[in-house]
């Protein structure tokens, strides 16, 4: 695991409260998912704002599953924190 991947799980089970374990099974389940088609992502991120016992705005969904779709996902953690946070 590099330093950004451990970054980013630190932060999830500090932040989040979700186990870096879950996120493994999640990655799991989606190995083979079409990141370019929006009912899958959406799932995902409904999936994970489960896993965190958060919920999420729906703006703000549509924010994060566009991004993803469009292959435009933040490649360092402020900005990946930027994304979040609006």
């Amino acid at each position: 695991m590099n330093n950004f991947q451990k970054g980013l799980f630190d932060k999830l089970q500090k932040n989040a409260n979700i186990n870096p374990d879950d996120v493994f099974k999640v990655a799991d389940s989606v190995k083979n998912a079409d990141f370019s088609d929006e009912q899958t992502v959406r799932k995902l991120v409904r999936h994970l704002a489960k896993l965190a016992n958060k919920p999420i705005p729906k703006e703000k969904e549509d924010k994060i599953v566009e991004s993803i779709t469009k292959n435009n996902v933040p490649a360092d953690m402020q900005s990946l924190n930027k994304l979040f946070k609006k």
